[in-house]
């Protein structure tokens, strides 16, 4: 995994990041929409290819499919999430992330946004990729 930290932060901050995207992972996995909510911004987007197709909105489709599904823990889906990349400068960070047996079919490449308020990292946005 490629890290980059800037303007003075220290590798504290790259784990803080890794720690909030690991909520993501966790969650998605798990099927816990409450802890998707929680590492999510109030605020945040997410636009990306579906199978071919642009969905551009809120996380809230996002949430409600997870909460349709039995969780990928129940069912045994072979997911695996990889964290390829973090840059941290300063309050901001970028992290790629790759998911393969995503319910046990689909590959994401996923490009989350996150900033720091209040002390705690939040995905303001996520860009992805379905394959």
């Amino acid at each position: 995994m490629n890290r980059r930290v800037k303007m003075g932060k220290t590798e504290s901050e790259v784990e803080a990041v890794q720690r909030a995207v690991q909520r993501y992972i966790d969650g998605s996995y798990s099927g816990s929409v409450d802890t998707l909510r929680k590492v999510f911004h109030p605020k945040a987007l997410m636009a990306g290819y579906l199978k071919g197709q642009l969905v551009i909105g809120t996380p809230e489709p996002f949430f409600a499919d997870i909460e349709k599904h039995p969780s990928m823990a129940e069912s045994g889906a072979p997911y695996k999430a990889e964290i390829k990349f973090v840059d941290v400068a300063g309050q901001i960070a970028t992290v790629i992330l790759v998911e393969t047996g995503f319910f046990g079919v689909m590959s994401f490449t996923d490009y989350f946004q996150l900033l720091k308020e209040h002390g705690e990292w939040k995905i303001i946005s996520k860009t992805f990729n379905s394959e």
